[in-house]
């Protein structure tokens, strides 16, 4: 039987098993038959002036401006006007963008196809907050969970919580892939440094994702079994990639210490606790989280909290928790022109349905925050890259964007080649007021302090991008008439830049929550399901059948078969030849 036509029905056969209220079902028309996405078609087809023109009106540049606690977003660099952001408005209100995020709140389940509630923003949330799920209340089991990671997290970082030999845990190596890595290694990364750091002194945070044996030499790497905690990640406890890493970690204890070590070095993140056991965990060690938890936006849950509580304290990402919620909360309640996540959403919506641009860079003008575009990668092309409606509809436009970035000035030596003289690609520059590592040595003869220099970068690239150099420019220079083409920039290239008072926590929350209700805007626009990932399922299969033959072709010298002949061949240039085979 074909795997895809078994992957589709099993689709198709979940869509019909899910309770009769979240069958799929057209919620409004296609996006693009609204009234306001045919004004935008039309706005977007008319002559806009230059961004170099365009920049020199004072009033056109202080209405595109918005800002939330110590976050300031200008975006008077976008390729819009007044018409523009009113008919994106129009938009928003049509499509019922936040009519849709607090249907989420509410818990309501938004995530059709799979027939589920949409919560990260309850893992968040306050005390108290009423959030909940088939009438039942989701955030008292929430801060159930946070108080047993807390009282786990303190244990081990006293020294209270001993491995086998009765030595103190200070290594942590958290197993997990996609969505139960990504956003831990960001926060891990962003909070390296600064105040928070302070809390990590001594410690090591590592993280083991890619199934590539290389990567468990890389995150096992002077690290003694004595003195080291395991954290499996995995909700059903079945992913492949991350349960033979476990069971290769498990090994490399049981080696060192004997199986009766397992239980105290090794804990579960997962809402498997028959499996969790059956591993050689303690149940009382498993932190759990529900199925209303998206993978790549479960960094606010036991996923992401559990080992950055053991590496930097649970009071620290307590704030990294308390900095989310203020977004959501934002989010809510913020008027749409003010509100910050709706803003980003729209101008993603301009971007790359409007104006045709394919692609968008992150670029964090903040060595700490490396992880955060691989992050948002995830969050975004995971979340938006989808071709269909929600009730299954073939969609006549391109939805989600392709994601990347680099820290700054990183990236400036390497593809910003391309955006200033290449293809347009839509940026966000983000950078900090303040830096987490200030150095001054302007005492002894530097022009300005390193963090000064980093930020004149960051204010320059976006008006480089924005107003390009012309040919006469160019001639009043002196620059040789072949030379002239060469050196031009066209200009006129959409970025925005949000600034932000200081990389603490609280902030990295912000940034992070900032950014995933961003592409749910995108998503409600698009009238797509953001909250469930088919595309990954594929593969998934074919891998299974792949991983069959080599067992048995290396065990058994079986003869490879079932495959088209471009595979065939390279599995057995893979292989080589076998004993006994007739290869």
């Amino acid at each position: 039987c074909n795997k895809a036509a078994l992957i589709e029905l099993t689709i198709r056969l979940r869509t019909y098993l899910l309770p009769k209220e979240t069958h799929l079902k057209a919620t409004m028309p296609l996006a693009n038959s609204m009234k306001s996405w045919k004004a935008l078609q039309a706005h977007a087809a008319e002559n806009m002036p230059h961004l170099r023109h365009l920049m020199e009106d004072e009033k056109r540049v202080d209405s595109l401006q918005a800002s939330f606690e110590g976050i300031y977003m200008d975006y008077s660099r976008q390729n819009v006007t007044a018409k523009t952001m009113e008919l994106l408005m129009d938009l928003a209100e049509e499509a019922r963008v936040l009519d849709k995020f607090k249907e989420m709140a509410q818990g309501k389940k938004i995530n059709s196809t799979e027939g589920r509630a949409v919560m990260h923003m309850a893992l968040r949330a306050d005390k108290g907050d009423p959030f909940s799920v088939d009438g039942k209340d989701v955030v008292g089991p929430v801060h159930e969970v946070l108080g047993k990671i807390k009282a786990f997290s303190d244990k081990v970082r006293s020294g209270a919580h001993k491995g086998a030999t009765g030595k103190a845990l200070t290594n942590v190596v958290a197993v997990g892939i996609g969505g139960s890595y990504l956003g831990a290694e960001f926060v891990a990364e962003a909070l390296s440094t600064g105040p928070a750091a302070e809390g990590a002194k001594g410690r090591t945070l590592r993280f083991l994702a890619n199934v590539d044996p290389v990567a468990v030499e890389r995150s096992l790497r002077g690290l003694d079994p004595e003195t080291t905690l395991v954290v499996v990640i995995s909700k059903t406890f079945t992913t492949a990639e991350t349960m033979l890493n476990a069971r290769t970690l498990r090994k490399w204890i049981v080696d060192a210490l004997g199986e009766k070590a397992v239980p105290l070095h090794m804990i579960a993140c997962s809402a498997t606790p028959d499996k969790v056991k059956d591993f050689g965990i303690d149940v009382n060690n498993m932190f759990t989280f529900w199925n209303w938890v998206g993978g790549r936006y479960s960094v606010s849950s036991a996923v992401g909290v559990m080992p950055l509580s053991l590496h930097y304290g649970f009071e620290t990402i307590q704030q990294f928790l308390k900095g989310a919620r203020s977004v959501d909360r934002h989010l809510l309640t913020a008027p749409p022109r003010k509100n910050l996540p709706l803003l980003m959403g729209l101008l993603g919506v301009w971007n790359s349905t409007f104006k045709g641009h394919a692609t968008r860079a992150i670029a964090c003008y903040a060595q700490s925050m490396l992880k955060f575009a691989p992050h948002i990668q995830q969050v975004d092309m995971e979340s938006n890259g989808k071709s269909v409606a929600i009730d299954g509809t073939k969609l006549p436009f391109e939805t989600g964007e392709i994601n990347f970035g680099e820290p700054g000035t990183n990236g400036q030596h390497s593809f910003y080649q391309l955006f200033h003289q290449g293809r347009v690609v839509p940026m966000d520059f983000i950078g900090f007021i303040k830096s987490n590592f200030p150095i001054d040595n302007t005492k002894i003869g530097e022009v300005v302090t390193n963090h000064d220099e980093l930020m004149s970068n960051f204010f320059a690239q976006p008006d480089a991008l924005a107003y390009g150099k012309g040919p006469e420019e160019l001639k009043k220079e002196g620059t040789p008439e072949p030379l002239i083409s060469h050196k031009t920039f066209s200009g006129n290239r959409p970025s925005s830049v949000i600034m932000v008072d200081e990389c603490t926590p609280y902030a990295i929350g912000q940034l992070l929550a900032l950014y995933e209700h961003r592409t749910g805007v995108q998503g409600f626009i698009w009238g797509i399901n953001s909250f469930d990932q088919f595309g990954v399922e594929l593969g998934k299969v074919l891998g299974k059948k792949v991983r069959k033959q080599l067992s048995e072709s290396r065990k058994a010298g079986a003869a490879i078969s079932g495959f088209n002949p471009s595979t065939t061949r390279l599995l057995k240039k893979f292989i080589g030849p076998i004993k006994g085979s007739k290869l």
